[in-house]
């Protein structure tokens, strides 16, 4: 698997991957999915956006940026999206591991996550084993179509490049 920066012809796969962790409506804080010509916008203006590729297919991609700005903009966000029939083999784990190595490269000093849902199992054990620290719980934080459900705040410092 390569993991590399996204180029154009990319994008409808990157959309695709995207839309369907936005319509799965348990991860992203998003609502509305990506149309294609905001597609190249949104993933563009990111500090860094990363595609895992294998033979010839892409099977996941992050984002990474600024989770705040001024005296907070040394502090780095990412958001993951891995194809949906390609779950649990190991794409989303490469993807974070290369996003924090991009990230200290861009010079932030911490990754942090500011909304991980409680349900989202997978994703907690990852950012765990990785050596994310949990800071705490916002009850209720994210809306599901059912009603509400806590979010979880990480980090993790990030080394010195």
């Amino acid at each position: 698997m390569e993991i590399r920066e996204f180029k154009t012809e990319d994008l409808e796969e990157m959309r695709v991957i995207w839309n369907q962790v936005v319509d799965a409506a348990d991860a992203f804080p998003q609502e509305a999915i990506l149309e294609g010509d905001e597609a190249e916008r949104f993933f563009g203006e990111q500090s860094f956006t990363a595609v895992a590729k294998e033979n010839g297919e892409i099977l996941g991609l992050y984002i990474l940026h600024p989770n705040n700005i001024g005296r907070c903009g040394h502090l780095g966000n990412a958001s993951y999206a891995v194809r949906k029939d390609l779950r649990g083999r190991h794409v989303g784990e490469a993807l974070v591991r290369h996003s924090l190595k991009k990230a200290a490269e861009l010079g932030f000093k911490v990754m942090q996550f500011n909304a991980v849902v409680a349900s989202n199992h997978a994703a907690i054990h990852l950012y765990e084993k990785i050596g994310f620290q949990r800071l705490g719980v916002i009850p209720g934080g994210f809306r599901t179509e059912d009603g509400y459900e806590d979010i979880m705040l990480y980090y993790i410092k990030l080394p010195e490049v």
